[in-house]
């Protein structure tokens, strides 16, 4: 009938389109359970047991110090393969290569590319090169690797899966740094060969923050991203050492365990939310907001994104979500109040909304749909609009020391992020992938990025996976604040003090603090000389 075809054409890229739509249906009918995992145990590396919130979980926490160890932790690996370059591929070759090396690893990292690629000049750059056989075509680097760190676009993983693992030496380990791979795996019926070990390290941050905190933390023992890992499938008996060596050669500040399927359930719904989608959103409604308030367009920014990614952030960063409001005054503790109350159920009503499409398989199909137009509906740029020209403007002549923090916009911008952190502890993620998803990943990675070059650039430059969520859930959120957050506000709605209470007393303030205790130890500096590229779209 049309609707089977129709499933199975939407769900098609090349040779995809012979699976049938039964394969999708159990993907359809329910979001996935997530099952947290909170314990491991090593051989090689101290782990650790916290308290996040009242729970006990089990970290490794990273540093240059544990460099001696990677040699161990890498036994039986000869050849690395870091295959794509897109925005995690250049970061951790990079680090990789250098921490393998500092330890005295007689390990070769390499570059593997398609064929007449333009990234291989920028590989050259960095110092991979064919004369050094470090550089090479993906497949024949992907034959001769011992550990493959398949980082090439999740649209490209889905396509290529086959051919990728057809390539791979027996007894090889598959690395990942998402999850995709997986949910598409499953949302069609497959799964991963057996024969093989299936790790993955998930950095919380965009590639060009993992580069440049490694390098900057050189002199501080080490400085990097957090990353979350999980061991798929281990037919080796040693995934989870070689997990920890990669994180530990990333320069991870701390790295907790998670499953593939809980890391893209929490990794493509937090780029949907407060990572990128509402934040673009909230910035955008409460723009327009300000300036039928009478404020200038100049004036709207400042009060709108600058307040956001200047202010807001920095202060969750080093003291935590409650510090924005406990630092107010008593008048714009009201205010902030107002613009929670009236912002977290429509936050949280298009929150669940993303967290179900995105466990249920839907969100996944989506991003393969739009890798099959991307040749016929190229993706364009978005920093061409009212807003983000202005704040192109308001960035030129920004006062850095005095930018303020509007209540009314820390109201809004929190109540979406507590309200995201709600949706994942109600599905089940542990406090610590919960915190780094929500909260650590946007404060010390993208927003340092967005206050830099602007919101509109991150969006414009960010993987495509979520390039696509972004753009499409950014706009629900802009609508559903306008016509339901701000028109409450505007009619007087009386303040929630039960959400209000709930915001004050959240366990999630325990964790926040315990996860700024482990965060980078040293902040990004995004404008200081970097051996990392920032993608730009022309």
């Amino acid at each position: 009938n049309l609707l089977t075809a129709t499933m199975k054409f939407t769900l098609a890229l090349g040779a995809i389109l012979a699976t049938s739509a039964a394969a999708f249906a159990p993907a359809a009918v329910a979001p996935r359970a997530v099952t947290a995992v909170n314990s491991f145990s090593s051989e090689i590396f101290d782990v650790r047991t916290v308290d996040m919130a009242g729970t006990t979980e089990q970290i490794v926490k990273g540093g240059r110090d544990l460099f001696p160890l990677l040699p161990k932790a890498f036994e039986g690996i000869k050849e690395v393969g870091v295959i794509g370059w897109g925005s995690q591929a250049p970061a951790q070759a990079q680090n990789l290569r250098d921490s393998l090396d500092e330890a005295g690893c007689d390990i070769k990292v390499r570059i593997g590319l398609r064929e007449g690629s333009s990234s291989f000049e920028e590989a050259r750059e960095v110092g991979f090169s064919e004369d050094a056989d470090t550089l090479g075509e993906m497949f024949d680097i992907i034959g001769k690797s011992d550990l493959v760190m398949l980082l090439i676009s999740d649209a490209a993983q889905a396509a290529l899966y086959k051919e990728v693992f057809a390539a791979m030496k027996p007894g090889a380990t598959l690395g990942l740094s998402h999850g995709f791979l997986l949910g598409y795996l499953e949302s069609i019926g497959e799964s991963f060969p057996e024969d093989m070990d299936v790790i993955a390290v998930c950095p919380k941050g965009m590639g060009p923050s993992v580069r440049r905190l490694y390098e900057q933390g050189k002199e501080v023992n080490g400085a990097g991203i957090n990353a979350s890992f999980a061991v798929h499938q281990d037919t080796s008996g040693k995934a989870t050492e070689l997990a920890l060596g990669w994180g530990v050669a990333l320069g991870s500040p701390f790295m907790f365990e998670t499953t593939l399927t809980s890391e893209y359930c929490s990794d493509i719904y937090g780029e949907r939310g407060i990572l990128l989608g509402a934040v673009h959103g909230i910035v955008e409604s409460l723009y327009r907001r300000y300036q039928r308030q009478g404020m200038s367009a100049e004036k709207a920014f400042i009060e709108s994104c600058e307040s956001i990614t200047g202010n807001i952030v920095k202060i969750i960063s080093t003291q935590g979500i409650k510090a924005v409001y406990d630092g107010l005054n008593d008048d714009d503790k009201k205010i902030f109040e107002e613009a929670y109350s009236a912002s977290y159920m429509p936050a949280k009503e298009i929150l669940q909304e993303i967290y179900d499409e995105v466990s249920s398989g839907n969100e996944i199909r989506t991003v393969i749909m739009h890798g099959k137009r991307i040749e016929k509906f190229p993706v364009g740029k978005i920093d061409g609009t009212d807003t983000w020209s202005v704040g192109e403007k308001v960035r030129e002549s920004r006062d850095e020391e005095n930018i303020p923090l509007n209540p009314f916009t820390a109201g809004v911008y929190v109540a979406t992020m507590m309200a995201q952190i709600d949706v994942l502890l109600e599905a089940g993620h542990p406090y610590s992938e919960v915190v780094n998803e929500s909260v650590i990943e946007a404060v010390d990675s993208l927003c340092p990025y967005m206050h830099y070059r602007g919101v509109a650039f991150m969006v414009d430059n960010c993987s495509f996976t979520a390039k696509t969520g972004s753009r499409k859930w950014a706009p629900r959120f802009d609508y559903i604040l306008d016509q339901l957050a701000y028109t409450a506000v505007d009619n007087g709605k009386p303040v929630n003090q039960d959400i209000i209470s709930a915001f004050k007393e959240h366990k999630v303030h325990e964790a926040v603090t315990a996860c700024c205790e482990l965060r980078p130890t040293v902040d990004i500096s995004v404008g200081t000389a970097s051996s990392t590229k920032e993608i730009v779209i022309e």
